[in-house]
């Protein structure tokens, strides 16, 4: 009777062992989403903090922190200057 539970068990690594690059992959993918978010929340709060007093703001939303996060510096001109052009 151990010997199926051992043998099961073994299955059970090996397949978890030939699954785990196809599941590593997606992983990375939402790790570096998330990443890039954080960062350009982080990224468009200095940025409103440091020109609010001269009149450019861009709102925050999960759109603007994507845009943010991906393009960095430039994509953060590149919502103030839409901003500016379409409000």
């Amino acid at each position: 009777m151990e010997w199926k539970i051992a043998l099961i068990c073994l299955a059970g690594l090996l397949g978890l062992l030939l699954m785990g690059p196809f599941m590593i992959k997606p992983l990375k993918l939402v790790y570096h989403l998330a990443s890039y978010f954080v960062f350009g929340g982080v990224l468009l709060y200095v940025f409103n903090f440091l020109l609010s007093q001269a009149g450019l703001r861009v709102a925050i939303n999960p759109v603007t922190m994507l845009t943010a996060g991906v393009l960095q510096v430039p994509g953060v001109i590149l919502l103030a200057v839409l901003h500016h052009i379409f409000v």
